[in-house]
């Protein structure tokens, strides 16, 4: 967990909906804290309320109004952009990071931190850019890689939550693992099951490594293990009585 989230700076932001819709996924992403440079009015009856969700009772009323200046001077900044540099001969907006790759990068850095955002329309320009520590950008379709200005920001926040939320309401899939004894167990069942089968020994030895590979790969949890082993149990035990029953007819001595 990061020591600080960041705060979220949005510049010139010029539909108040745009501001509710990212204070709302701050709010789902476990940051609280707003920076608004220029904004328009937040009508508490308006859009930005209306969109923020529940973020309209603390993101939203807590917001503050600072300068451009003020932010730059304050915390170490990673300015949002759709349109990069090339390569190192455009420099303001090269090099630039992916949101996945600044949520690792953030890890190390011990220092208020500030996502800043531009406007709907044009972002965040050279100037402002030039001014800022690092650039972001999210890969998106050459065709259209603009986003709408609330979109970006909840992609971007979506990708820092490993910094911003300690918990979230999804189970832990990785403590539903199923014990390694049952894996082992529904291993063992899969030999009984080819044995009764009577499949061919040239392919018992590759059949049994992809069954275990698949198994590794899909991680089943308790109940999908002893679900299979319920499965793989009766299957083997029809065959086996099925061969007692034929075992049994072929005997000479029934004639």
């Amino acid at each position: 967990m990061s020591r600080q989230r960041p705060v979220v700076v949005v510049v010139d932001a010029e539909t108040p909906g745009n501001v509710g819709t990212i204070a709302r996924a701050m709010k789902n992403f476990g940051l609280t804290e707003l920076k608004l440079v220029n904004p328009p009015e937040l009508d508490p009856d308006g859009e930005a309320y209306g969109f923020a969700g529940h973020a309209r009772e603390d993101v939203l009323p807590n917001a503050e109004t600072v300068t451009f200046e003020s932010v730059v001077d304050t915390y170490h900044t990673v300015g949002c952009t759709a349109i990069t540099g090339e390569d190192s001969r455009r420099h303001v907006r090269f090099p630039f990071k992916t949101p996945r790759e600044l949520a690792e990068s953030l890890r190390t850095v011990d220092a208020p931190t500030a996502l800043v955002f531009g406007r709907e329309g044009r972002g965040l320009d050279n100037e402002e850019l030039s001014r800022l520590d690092e650039v972001c950008s999210i890969p998106a379709s050459s065709a259209y890689p603009v986003l709408n200005l609330g979109q970006a920001a909840t992609i971007m926040l979506y990708e820092l939550r490993g910094l911003t939320v300690e918990e979230t309401q999804l189970p832990d899939v990785e403590c539903e693992r199923a014990d390694e004894a049952d894996i082992e167990r529904f291993h063992d069942f899969v030999d009984e099951f080819l044995d009764a089968s009577g499949y061919k020994d040239v392919k018992r030895d590759k059949t049994r490594r992809l069954v275990r590979r698949l198994i590794g790969r899909a991680h089943p949890t308790d109940r999908e293990i002893h679900t299979l082993l319920g499965v793989l149990r009766r299957a083997t035990g029809q065959l086996s009585h099925r061969q007692e029953l034929l075992a049994e007819y072929d005997e000479p001595d029934r004639w």
